[in-house]
């Protein structure tokens, strides 16, 4: 690759990690060496008393994605999408955002940095009580500095957006959890910035509530086109919700990918649990499996990007359904038959008793 290639590549990622590792403890360079000498992360916390959160983790989040961080707790996910904004350092590592090296930023730079290019959504929400819903979306804009006219007309906005017109001057304990999440949401999105980072943003709500706000968040990306790194410990929240998925365990990388190549073809016996009981239709792509240059005029049509599940219920009303490219161009067709084959490939034999 041309060094010009490696720019216009590099261009392309909002958030890179390399060889980011981080251990708790007081004396971290101790434990760094015997985790580079083979030890595991059980072996190093017996030894030396110290707690390896991440280990040696590099990632590439392009630019417009959906990048799910998936694992199990104490995976060190949550421990990860901190070291994005440096609420946490790593013991060793480089992190990059936007082109920036985050870790040679100044204190002012940091602070210029998390009120300006980053903002987050906590699982607990993060509302001040005392304040109104208005009041609370338009708190981040306020540290910001900008006029109260300005930020309150801004934060009325992403209030409507996320489907709390009404509610402007309502305290937060009055509502909902999902309203108080989406009012936490509403908050991220009024800061305007180009990342945003979502720690279990949905893992406290019901399932009900959780599905709707999943559903929101894909509709809002379309519109956005944001950058969101978005942490959680749901294998069916990540395949509904991300473009690429990167599965933790004991604080190192285990596998990243599409979705559909998480679930296909696992890396390991760690993925392969993972997987052997999630919804295979939320996994795999129309565009994997569809019959390719069939543009006979059809009654329903999906995305190429759709997902055997979006599809299914069409074929109570239809014997096939035609694919449409990034254009609105039919590119192909899907049958019923092609989706229940494809499921059935990729459903694993029951485990023995």
């Amino acid at each position: 690759m041309s060094e010009t290639q490696n720019m216009d590549a590099d261009n392309d990622l909002a958030i890179s990690m390399r060889g980011v590792t981080k251990i708790f403890g007081n004396t971290p360079e101790e434990a760094l060496a015997l985790l580079r000498k083979g030890m595991s992360k059980t072996e190093v916390q017996a030894e030396t008393g110290h707690v390896v959160g991440l280990d040696d983790v590099s990632l590439d989040i392009e630019k417009g994605q959906i990048f799910v961080v998936m694992g199990l707790s104490g995976s060190g996910k949550s421990t990860l999408i901190r070291h994005v904004n440096r609420l946490i350092d790593p013991t060793g590592g480089e992190i990059v955002v936007n082109g920036i090296d985050v870790l040679k930023m100044t204190q002012p730079e940091l602070r210029t940095f998390r009120r300006t290019e980053i903002a987050m959504v906590f699982q607990k929400f993060g509302l001040l009580p005392h304040r109104t819903v208005l009041d609370n979306v338009a708190y981040g804009l306020e540290v910001r500095g900008v006029a109260k006219k300005q930020r309150l007309d801004e934060a009325a906005k992403w209030i409507e957006i996320v489907g709390l017109a009404g509610y402007e001057h309502s305290r937060t304990r009055q509502l909902s959890g999902g309203q108080q999440q989406r009012v936490g949401l509403a908050r991220a999105l009024a800061m305007d910035t180009d990342i945003i980072l979502m720690d279990e943003a949905f893992s406290a709500l019901d399932p009900l509530i959780r599905s709707g706000m999943q559903d929101q968040l894909i509709q809002l990306q379309k519109d956005l086109n944001k950058t969101i790194l978005f942490i959680t410990h749901d294998f069916d929240e990540a395949l509904k919700i991300g473009n690429r998925i990167a599965v933790l365990k004991d604080g190192s990388l285990q596998q990243v990918g599409k979705p559909e190549d998480i679930v296909l073809k696992p890396a390991n016996e760690h993925i392969e649990e993972f997987v052997r009981d999630v919804n295979k239709a939320r996994a795999i792509h129309v565009r994997s499996i569809m019959e390719r240059g069939v543009t006979e005029p059809c009654e329903q049509a999906v995305s190429i990007d759709a997902r055997c599940e979006d599809v299914l219920p069409l074929f109570a009303d239809h014997k096939w359904v035609g694919v449409l490219d990034a254009d609105g161009q039919q590119v192909g067709r899907v049958t019923a038959r092609q989706v229940i084959m494809a499921l059935a490939k990729h459903t694993p034999p029951p485990l023995a008793a």
